[in-house]
């Protein structure tokens, strides 16, 4: 199955305000993880995310840069085999987690 990408605004703007080098890696990985964006569980590149100390990313797929301490969090939509990037930000306690619980919501996906 051949999946499309897809940025939320705020995502494209998240990854204009990341260095380059920091850029060339989420796009590299972004890249891999379009290849099978399912979830692990499901022989997929994806972590599973759900509810979580009131941050309801129930459905969604994060992409970890453990070197760059950096996150990017998907969503599939399969009616339409696209992979919608939510967010990519920095690992900061919960905040990558609360601003794509936000995103969620004001987009209503």
């Amino acid at each position: 199955m051949n999946w499309t990408l897809e940025f939320l605004t705020e995502a494209r703007d998240d990854l204009h305000k990341l260095d380059g080098s920091q850029r060339q890696k989420v796009f590299k990985a972004i890249d891999k993880a379009l290849k099978n964006p399912l979830a692990r569980s499901q022989g997929g590149y994806g972590i599973e995310l759900g509810n979580k100390g009131g941050v309801n990313l129930t459905n969604c797929l994060e992409i970890k840069l453990r070197g760059e301490g950096l996150r990017a969090i998907y969503k599939l939509i399969h009616t339409k085999t696209e992979m919608l990037v939510i967010i990519v930000g920095v690992r900061e306690d919960e905040k990558v987690y609360n601003e794509a619980d936000a995103r969620i919501k004001l987009h209503r996906l």
